[in-house]
C-alpha cells in the first residue's frame, strides 16, 4: 500500500474497492473500527466489517468497537512498515479506545483487502 497518499485516499477510494472486491475476507475480521487520523489527509472513518456487504463510512458513527487514533504521517508509516503499530503504541503515538484485543485483528484485515481478486473464493 506503499502508493497509498494519505488516510483519506485509502478510506475513501481504496478500501471501499476493497471491501466489495472481498467482502468474506473482510468480514472474517468481524469488528467495527473507527479510525481516528489527525492532520493533513486525515479524517474520521468507520469500517463495519460486521455487515454485510463491509462498509467504510467516512465519520465516526459512534458504534465502533474499538478505535484507532494516530496521526496521518505515523499512520503513513504503519501502512509502509507492518510491523510499526505496536512500537507507535508503546511510544504514546498510536492510541487504542474500545477492546484494545480487537486491535489485533488490524493486520489480518490489512491483508485481506491487499490480496488480488483472483484469491477471493466467495
Amino acid at each position: 500500500m506503499s502508493n497509498i497518499t494519505s488516510a483519506k485516499e485509502l478510506f475513501d477510494e481504496y478500501i471501499p474497492q476493497a471491501l466489495a472486491t472481498h467482502p468474506g475476507r473482510a468480514r472474517e475480521v468481524d469488528a467495527i473500527f473507527c479510525f481516528k487520523i489527525r492532520g493533513e489527509g486525515g479524517g474520521n472513518w468507520t469500517v463495519d466489517l460486521t455487515t454485510d456487504p463491509p462498509q467504510c463510512i467516512a465519520s465516526d458513527t459512534g458504534n465502533s468497537q474499538c478505535s484507532i487514533e494516530v496521526s496521518a504521517n505515523d499512520f503513513k508509516t504503519m501502512l509502509d512498515d507492518g510491523e510499526a503499530g505496536m512500537q507507535l503504541y508503546f511510544e504514546g503515538r498510536l492510541q487504542i479506545g474500545g477492546d484494545p484485543m480487537l486491535a489485533t485483528r488490524l493486520p489480518t484485515f490489512f491483508s485481506a483487502i491487499r490480496a488480488p481478486a483472483s484469491e477471493e473464493n466467495e
